[in-house]
């Protein structure tokens, strides 16, 4: 049996006990709301629903303190009702065990492939834990710090502490002297600056000026160096020109001394070899010969063909005579016998 203890807390914030341990009463599964609890009841921790069990990873924890859907729970109701229908439905057209003959009783076997002793009496165990109930926690207080340290006052009368016209006159020295002095640093970096600028006027003219002179020398530079590959260029073309005159003339010569004996052994070997011919023979050979040779190829094809045609009208005629004189020389010896 589980025991609870009444507490209470004080102003410290630290529990005492106010009653000694008691046995658990009987009280609600869930805590009431704070209008409708009449007497203070405990429950089981494994009926709590903030006690998480099992995996806490992704769970959704529904709160306390939210109120149930009205309409989540009648959905709920009427899910349960029809799964409560259609197992009956099952139940009722389902073919069930018929009755038992009379002096018989039907008795429970076992299926299983293991034998298991049947007992009616269940084995059960109980077994309870009881813990404190869990309270609201109040709102935290504003911090206020402790007050540390004494209250001091003090009294300065009028004049005690600074006086403007003694008090001023350093001040003002200094901003004076320190204005006039920046001042003159001012006036001195500006004139700094223009003389800086007046330079650099100068060397930006004398600086253009050279770029100038520089551009031009290096344009007389360039024109000169590309007159120079021009005449260049020009006396190689000369060169060339002369030498490929000079080897023309050779080549020309030299042709005509070798042509001078060519043309004669030339007509006459192209003569001999037949390039030069009599258009009527020519003709008389490449067509005339030619078509003659196919007539005359022709006229005896047609002879070998007529003679081929005599022979077989021979030999048939042959055949069948023989054949007529075999069957004359027959007849005689059938009629002697």
């Amino acid at each position: 049996m589980a025991f609870v203890s009444h507490s209470q807390r004080d102003t410290n914030g630290s529990y005492t006990f106010s009653s000694r341990p008691r046995p658990v009463e009987n009280r609600s599964k869930y805590r009431e709301p704070p209008s409708e609890q009449t007497q203070i009841s405990y429950g089981n921790i494994m009926y709590d629903r903030r006690v998480v069990r099992g995996n806490t990873y992704a769970q959704h924890i529904i709160p306390t303190t939210a109120q149930p859907d009205l309409a989540e729970v009648q959905r709920q109701q009427e899910i349960r009702s029809r799964a409560i229908a259609r197992k009956r439905a099952r139940e009722q057209f389902r073919n069930g065990t018929p009755e038992a003959l009379q002096g018989r009783k039907h008795i429970d076997v076992q299926t299983e492939l293991y034998l298991e002793e049947l007992s009616d009496v269940t084995v059960a165990a109980d077994i309870e834990c009881q813990t404190d109930d869990f309270l609201d926690r109040p709102a935290t207080p504003l911090f206020i710090p402790a007050k540390s340290g004494k209250d001091v006052e003090t009294q300065i009368e009028e004049g005690d502490l600074f006086d403007f016209d003694r008090e001023v006159q350093p001040l003002l020295e200094v901003l004076v002297g320190k204005t006039i002095e920046q001042s003159l640093e001012e006036v001195m970096e500006e004139e700094e600056l223009a003389c800086l600028r007046a330079q650099q006027r100068a060397f930006q003219e004398l600086r253009n000026n050279e770029l100038v002179e520089v551009q031009r020398l290096q344009e007389q530079e360039r024109r000169r160096s590309v007159e120079k590959g021009r005449r260049i260029a020009q006396q190689k073309e000369a060169l060339k020109k002369e030498r490929e005159t000079a080897e023309k003339i050779a080549a020309r010569g030299y042709t005509q001394q070798y042509l001078a004996d060519l043309f004669p052994a030339v007509f006459t070997s192209l003569r001999s070899n037949g390039y030069f011919y009599d258009p009527v023979e020519k003709d008389i050979e490449t067509n005339f010969f030619p078509w003659l040779m196919a007539e005359v190829n022709n006229r005896l094809d047609e002879r070998y063909t007529t003679r081929e045609l005599l022979d077989t009208i021979i030999y048939e005629v042959v055949q069948k005579r023989l054949e007529a004189f075999k069957d004359q020389e027959t007849e005689p010896h059938k009629s002697d016998t």
